[in-house]
C-alpha cells in the first residue's frame, strides 16, 4: 500500500488545522513581488537582451543554461540550510528576510546594465546579474513555500493557503503585463529609451518586494515542534527525498510538465510580435491566461474536495497541453484579427487550468513532505521544495537553451518579418511542445498514490507519535 497502516489504525479525518485569513494573508503576500519579478524576467528579459542589448538569441539562451547549472548547488544548499536554520526569528523567516538585500541587487542589476557597456562585457555583466538574480530569488522561495507546507497539516487546508498564494502571485504578474506594456511602447516610440524606463521599473518593483517581504516577516510564525528536525547532511537529506517514492514520481512529473510551460514564458512576446502579428498586445494575451488563472482558484478548491487532489490536477495538465497545442494552428491563419482572437481564447483556458496546478501542486507536495517525517522522524521542507525549485528553474534552462539554438538555426533575425520555417519553428515550441509534455505528465501522474484516504492513514499516526512526544516531554518537564 501507499502507507504502512499501523497496528489498530482506522481512517478518519484528521482535525482540521485552520489557518486564520490574517496569517493566510501575511503568506500570500510577498508572492506580489516575487510574481511581478519572475515573469517579467522570463517573458521579458530574452526579448530585451536580443532586441534591445543586441546579444545573440543562443548566447542569452546559454547565459540560462549556465544559471542552472548553478542552481544544482544552490538550491540544495538553501534548502539545507534552511531546515538546519536555529535563529531566533525562525528558520524560514530568517531567510525570507535576509533574501531582500541580494533579491534587490541581482533585479536591478538585469534591468540595468551601465549604458556603455557593451561586447564581451555586457554579456559577462548579464550572466553575473542572471545567475545572481535567481540564486538570491531561491533564498526567498525555498523557506517560503517551506513555511506554507507548514503552517497548516490539514489536507484540503494547504490548497486553500497555496490558492492564495497563488492568485497574488498572479497578481504580481499582472502588473508585470503593465510594465511590458509600458516598456514595448517605448520600444516602438520614436526617440523612446527603453533601459532608462527598464531600470526605474526595477527601482519601483524592489521597493515594493521588501516593503511586502517585511510586512510578512512580521505578522507570521513558525511552529516550534517543526524547528530543528533534521539530523543528516544535504547528501543524505536529498537521498530521502529520492528514495521518497511520491517525491521521485512527482519531480519527474514536476519536470516534464515544466519543460513544456517554459516555452510558454520563452516565446510569447516573440509569438505576439512575429506570429500574431500585434506586439503591442502582448500583454493583453498574457492578461487573458492570468485572468482566469485567478478567478478560478476558488473553483479548484471545492472540486478537489469533491474529486481528489489528484484527479482534478491531472484534469489541469490536459487542459493546459490542449490549449496550447491549438496554437500551432497561428501561422496558417489569415488575418491579424483572427489570430489574436484565436490565442487569446485558448490563452484563457490555458490560465484556467494553471490555476488549477498552481493552487493543488504545492498542496500535493506539502502531502508528500509528510510522508517523508512518516517515514523519517524529520522535518525538510526546504530541502524538498529547494529539490522542486530546482527541477522548475532547470526545465526552465533547457527549455531557453533550446528556444536559442532552435530560433538561430531556424533563420530568426529580430526585427524583421519572420520566414514562414521561423513561424513554424516557433509554434512548433510553443504548441506541440507543451501538448506532448502535459500528456506525458499527466499520464504518469495517473501512477500517483498517496490521496485522501492514505493521507489519513499517515496523519493519524504522525499525530499519535507527535501526542506521545508531547506528553513524554510533559512527564520529563515534571
Amino acid at each position: 500500500g501507499v502507507v504502512d497502516r499501523p497496528a489498530g489504525a482506522r481512517i478518519v479525518s484528521q482535525s482540521t488545522d485552520r489557518v486564520s485569513w490574517s496569517t493566510t494573508l501575511a503568506f500570500g503576500a510577498p508572492a506580489i513581488g516575487a510574481g511581478y519579478m519572475y515573469l517579467i524576467l522570463s517573458l521579458y528579459v530574452m526579448k530585451f537582451s536580443t532586441d534591445v542589448l543586441l546579444i545573440a538569441p543562443a548566447v542569452m539562451g546559454a547565459i540560462f543554461s549556465l544559471s542552472r547549472i548553478w542552481d544544482a548547488i544552490s538550491d540544495p544548499l538553501a534548502g539545507y540550510l534552511s531546515d538546519r536554520t536555529t535563529f531566533r526569528l525562525g528558520r524560514r523567516r530568517t531567510w525570507i528576510l535576509a533574501s531582500c538585500i541580494p533579491i534587490s541587487i541581482g533585479f536591478y542589476a538585469v534591468f540595468a546594465p551601465p549604458f556603455s557597456m557593451q561586447g564581451s562585457d555586457l554579456t559577462l555583466w548579464m550572466t553575473i546579474a542572471i545567475i545572481g538574480f535567481y540564486s538570491a530569488m531561491t533564498l526567498f522561495f525555498v523557506p517560503h513555500m517551506a513555511l506554507g507546507a507548514e503552517l497548516s497539516v490539514d489536507y484540503h487546508e494547504r490548497s486553500r493557503l497555496f490558492g492564495v498564494r497563488h492568485i497574488f502571485y498572479t497578481l504580481g504578474s499582472i502588473l508585470s503585463l503593465g510594465a511590458m506594456h509600458l516598456l514595448i511602447n517605448e520600444e516602438f516610440a520614436e526617440g523612446g529609451n527603453v533601459r532608462l524606463m527598464a531600470r526605474d521599473l526595477a527601482f519601483v518593483a524592489i521597493a515594493i518586494m521588501v516593503a511586502l517581504v517585511v510586512y510578512a516577516v512580521t505578522m507570521l510564525r513558525e511552529r516550534p515542534e517543526f524547528q530543528n528536525r533534521q539530523q543528516g547532511g544535504p547528501l543524505q537529506a536529498f537521498r530521502d527525498i529520492w528514495g521518497n517514492p511520491h517525491a521521485r514520481l512527482l519531480i519527474t512529473v514536476t519536470f516534464i510538465e515544466n519543460v513544456g510551460s517554459a516555452a510558454i514564458a520563452a516565446l510569447t512576446l516573440y509569438i505576439s510580435q512575429y506570429v500574431v502579428g500585434a506586439p503591442a498586445m502582448a500583454p493583453l494575451i498574457i492578461l487573458a491566461y492570468m485572468i482566469p488563472s485567478t478567478l478560478f482558484v476558488p473553483v479548484w478548491i471545492p472540486l478537489s474536495k469533491r474529486f481528489g487532489k489528484i484527479r482534478v490536477w491531472m484534469f489541469g495538465m490536459v487542459l493546459t497541453g490542449l490549449s496550447f497545442g491549438g496554437m500551432f494552428s497561428l501561422p496558417f491563419i489569415d488575418s491579424v484579427e483572427q489570430r489574436l482572437f484565436w490565442i487569446m481564447v485558448l490563452a484563457a483556458f490555458a490560465g484556467l487550468a494553471a490555476g488549477c496546478g498552481g493552487t493543488l501542486g504545492p498542496s500535493v507536495q506539502g502531502d508528500v513532505i509528510d510522508y517523508d517525517e512518516y517515514k523519517t522522524g524529520e522535518r525538510k521542507e526546504g530541502s524538498y521544495f529547494a529539490a522542486w525549485n530546482f527541477v522548475y528553474k532547470s526545465a526552465l534552462g533547457v527549455m531557453l537553451l533550446l528556444t536559442g539554438f532552435v530560433l538561430d538555426f531556424a533563420g530568426f533575425v529580430p526585427n524583421v518579418e519572420q520566414t514562414m520555417q521561423v513561424k513554424v519553428a516557433m509554434v512548433s515550441l510553443y504548441g506541440l511542445f507543451p501538448l506532448v509534455c502535459y500528456t506525458i505528465g499527466a499520464i504518469l501522474f495517473s501512477r500517483f498514490s498517496l490521496d485522501e484516504k492514505a493521507y489519513e492513514v499517515m496523519r493519524t499516526e504522525l499525530d499519535a507519535r507527535r501526542a506521545k512526544a508531547a506528553g513524554d516531554a510533559d512527564a520529563i518537564a515534571q
